[in-house]
């Protein structure tokens, strides 16, 4: 078989994708402060969206005690709908396929920015400087699957192509999964398999409202710190992920965040993980992690190390990363 290159096009699930170019979500405080559309939202992905393979939205809250940030996006009601939809025609009359990440922040939320005590698998703050949250019954978390599911019925009704789940960077589905923030004595803690039960749980009844459309798992698959989760057990994650119908499978940092302080400095620095999550799944994996060049994204690909690229920080500074990559890799394959 001849190798695939970045420019190659790909499907995840039932969705065709032109090439293996994805503008991951990274948050742009680009919403009002009841998280709705806003035109500067709206023209901040439009002008990212030519050449790319998917665009995924940042990280959008489904309740209010889940919201991180004051102008953060929201989708956790209905009256959101009509912006949302104004995004997705925006970006679609480019002709890019448009998902939205979904999210709750769980513990590193404030009481100041969404109005109440944060909530989390178990009363143990993320820092010093973070507030002490409150354990979750298990009604709330029953809850909790139920907000989920109706913001992803608010995505299709959107017209979004796909959704994303956020099970990564310390957020509340990877404070469940992770042993240092999930101390629990119940169901929902202690082994793996019942650590991952509130995620599995959120994307069956995703999956229930997605249907047809394509789903994704943002996979937080190593805290990189001791007592995490780690590449070994997330691997076994990412395969129970699939069974449940995840369709593509987003690689990541677990409780060290997005941008770990060690990693910085270096290209591609959670594809290394990607790799080994796309060795256990036969979905397409995404790799990322401070990626800057056409050239060592087209790499990754060729190579087999991931499916699909994403490239956040380069393409803030350069709305024109996608077409000037496009253009290099053709250059370098004619």
């Amino acid at each position: 078989m001849p190798l695939s290159t970045l420019l190659d096009p790909i499907e995840i699930g039932l969705l065709r994708l032109k090439n293996r170019i994805v503008l991951p979500p990274m948050a742009t405080g680009l919403a009002t402060a009841g998280g709705e559309v806003t035109d500067e939202l709206i023209k901040h992905y439009v002008c990212r969206a030519k050449a790319l393979g998917l665009l995924i939205i940042e990280h959008s809250y489904v309740e209010r005690r889940g919201k991180l940030s004051s102008q953060q996006l929201g989708i956790f009601h209905d009256a959101l709908i009509p912006g949302l939809i104004q995004l997705t025609e925006g970006v679609h009359a480019v002709g890019t396929p448009i998902a939205i990440q979904i999210n709750h922040a769980g513990r590193v939320a404030t009481s100041e920015i969404s109005g109440a005590q944060p909530v989390a698998p178990s009363p143990i703050s993320h820092s010093r400087e973070h507030e002490i949250p409150r354990a979750l019954s298990k009604k709330e978390i029953e809850g909790l699957v139920e907000a989920f599911g109706r913001t992803a019925r608010r995505a299709v009704e959107s017209g979004f192509d796909a959704v994303e789940i956020h099970g990564a960077h310390g957020f509340l589905l990877n404070q469940f999964l992770s042993p240092l923030s999930n101390k629990r004595g119940d169901e929902y803690g202690g082994r793996l398999e019942d650590r991952m039960r509130f995620p599995l749980q959120v994307v069956n009844r995703v999956k229930r409202e997605v249907g047809n459309l394509s789903l994704l798992y943002r996979l937080g698959a190593d805290d990189m710190k001791p007592g995490g989760v780690s590449l070994d057990e997330s691997k076994f994650v990412a395969q129970r992920l699939v069974e449940k119908g995840v369709d593509a499978i987003d690689v990541s940092g677990g409780m060290i965040g997005s941008r770990p302080e060690m990693l910085q400095g270096t290209q591609g620095y959670f594809v290394p993980l990607a790799e080994e999550i796309k060795s256990v799944v036969d979905v397409p994996v995404i790799g990322v992690g401070g990626i800057r060049t056409a050239e060592f994204a087209n790499d990754v690909i060729v190579r087999g190390r991931a499916d699909l690229v994403a490239v956040g920080r380069a393409f803030l500074a350069d709305a024109e990363w996608a077409s000037k990559a496009v253009r290099d890799v053709e250059g370098s394959i004619e």
